[in-house]
Formats: C-alpha cells, structure tokens, sequence
C-alpha cells in the first residue's frame, strides 16, 4: 500500500489535526528570532510599521483562494489601524498599478510561488522599486527569490484527501498575516479606544461606544448653583427630565459682579448655571435627596439651597470611558446617573442607565 494514502486524512477531525499541525510548524520557526523566519518576520513588521507611521499603504495581492486570504489580512491591517487595500493582480495588469504610491508595502500571496498573473507583475514592481513581502510555501520560486522580504508558509500537506485543494496552507498564511498585522498594532501602541475609532457599527461598535457619545450635555444638562432655592432646584430637575441636577460654582467672572447677581432672579441663577456646563462640579442632588428632604422636613424643606442638601462626593466617569465601564459602574453603586466630569472636576454631562440600556438592548435577550 503506497505510505502517502496511508498519510492522508480521512475523518473530518484528520482534517482539523492536518491544519493544526501546520499552524504549529509556523509557530516553530517563529519561536526563535534567531532563525531565518523570525529575522524575516521582525524585518517585515518594521517595514509595515514604517509604512503605517509614515502614511503609506500595505497593498495586498493574491489569486485564487490566496487572494481571498489576501483580502482578510487587508481588512485585518485597515482595522488594526494599518491602511491597507487588496489589488487583483489581473485588474493590476490592467492598468490598477497606479493605485501603488511610493512608500507603500507589498505583501503579495502565493503557495507555490510561481502563480502566472504574479509573475507577470514582477517586472514592474521591481521597477516600482516598493518592499515586496511574500508568503510563500517555496523558498526556491520565482516569488520568494524576488522578495524584499519572504515569509515561510509552507506545509508537509494539505488537508484535502487528494492533497490539491489549499486547505492548511491557506490556514497559514491567514495566521501569518493575522500575526504580522497584531504585531504591528501592538508595536505601534494600537489601543482599544484606536479600536473604538475604528468600529463604530455593530454589537462591536456598541461594545466600544464611549461615555461622550450618549452623554446630555450643553443645554440637556441639569445645573444650578449653589445658592438656588429649592422651588428652583425641583424646577430644574423637573425641566431636564433625568431625575436629578448638578450643582456648578459660579463662572469665577461672577465673583467681581455680585451685587449684579444678587439683582438677578433666582431662576435666571438657574439658568446661567445650566449655560455653564464647563464649571466645577460642587455636587450634585437627586430625587432620592429630595425624597429625604421632604421627609425630614416637611413643609420647611423648600426653604433650603441647593448647596445645603446636596451630595458633595457625587460619583462621576471620564468622557472617554466605555459605556460598557459605566454601565458596570452604575450597577455596582446602585446608582442611576453617572456626572461625566474630567480630572479637574470640569462637568462635562450626565450619563443615565437608560441611555446605556438603550444602546445595549439588541444585545439583550
């Protein structure tokens, strides 16, 4: 019996080692930096990143089902914070070369490396004179030997019976660009807000939704100072509708203008703290603090200010939080509504439970 069907795979669970085992001979050579592949990766992520940092494109080509897997590692590059674009080599023939600028990166896919639409390239883009990384299964091919650089993605075999259909090499050069791709997002210092930029649609966007994005502010934001009177207080909280108000100091212009402001009526002192919503935040007071009030002091309870009953350690959030963060927040204090205020103590907005299950409800089951 010939050794090689022996060799094959002939269970769907075969199929899966086949790849697996390939994947792990890719991790081996990429173990070591001192080995030939793991130069050749650490040169490929520096030309990527110079690239990236210098405004450049990473163009991607492939035929067949590797340029299929070109165009994965394209949108794997773009979404990482790499711009990146696939070109069809037979579209490149045709005049779509001009779409490469200088500065830019080839990574160019083939597993034998002697792909005849590629080949036809290869004269001008040495002309072009752009880096030329491969991922190719042939160190020896016409491909590899014209490379800037070359990525070894071979494999002992395929996972198809027949031993044709690209199967574990395709997994392969998958994981290598996945891992050229996060490599340099992570020497570049790629972030998960850099990654909330990117992705602001989807179960993903909302995931990364921030804090500024659903916050009340400007006009929708509930404020009065400190020296407003109950009747007003209540007047605010109603009008704004969030079931609470911050309470503002003064604009420091004010302090030289007092006898002016005492002339004012207190629900113009209202509004003029609303109008101010970068002032310091001195507290805050909710309907629970007014439940209490009343409580306590029955009818006397409208003849205090703002500054008297309010929470002066209100729990508040960074602009630039995930929703998903606030949510977790309000939910540990038990609190409804967060102040989104900067390390200053800036107010900035105010941030309901509603808002945040509002954003999150598809999710929901």
């Amino acid at each position: 019996m010939d050794s090689r069907q022996d060799s094959r795979p002939n269970s769907p669970s075969d199929l899966v080692r086949v790849q697996a085992r390939a994947l792990l001979s890719l991790a081996m050579r990429l173990d070591d930096p001192g080995l030939a592949m793991g130069r050749a990766f650490a040169r490929a992520v520096d030309l990527l990143i110079a690239a990236a940092d210098a405004r450049s494109r990473v163009i991607l080509l492939g035929v067949g089902k590797s340029g299929l897997i070109a165009r994965k590692i394209a949108a794997t590059l773009s979404s990482t914070g790499t711009p990146a674009q696939f070109l069809h080599p037979t579209e490149a023939l045709h005049g779509d070369l001009g779409l490469i600028a200088p500065g830019d990166v080839l990574i160019v896919l083939s597993s034998s490396g002697e792909t005849e639409e590629l080949l036809r390239l290869l004269p001008t883009l040495r002309r072009l004179g752009n880096p030329l990384l491969s991922l190719c299964g042939v160190e020896t091919s016409t491909l590899a030997q014209a490379s800037t650089v070359f990525l070894d993605a071979s494999v002992p075999q395929e996972a198809c019976t027949l031993n044709l259909a690209p199967t574990a090499s395709t997994t392969v050069m998958l994981a290598l660009g996945d891992a050229l791709a996060i490599e340099v997002s992570r020497r570049r210092n790629f972030q998960a807000q850099d990654f909330a930029d990117l992705h602001p649609g989807g179960r993903l966007g909302r995931r990364l939704t921030r804090v500024r994005d659903l916050m009340h502010s400007g006009d929708t934001l509930p404020a009065v100072a400190p020296e407003t009177p109950m009747s007003e207080v209540i007047y605010e909280m109603s009008r704004k509708k969030l079931g609470m108000t911050t309470v503002l100091a003064p604009p420091a212009a004010s302090t030289s203008n007092d006898a002016a402001l005492k002339s004012e009526s207190q629900s113009e002192k209202s509004e003029s703290a609303s109008e101010s919503a970068d002032r310091t935040l001195l507290g805050m007071i909710s309907d629970g603090d007014l439940r209490r009030l009343l409580e306590r002091d029955g009818p006397n309870a409208l003849a205090h200010t703002a500054a008297e009953i309010m929470n002066p350690r209100p729990v508040t959030i960074d602009a630039g939080a995930f929703a998903s963060s606030a949510l977790a927040l309000m939910e540990e204090r038990k609190i409804t509504t967060l102040i989104v205020a900067d390390a200053a103590r800036h107010a900035e907005g105010v941030l309901h439970i509603h808002d945040v299950y509002d954003l999150f409800k598809p999710d929901l089951p």
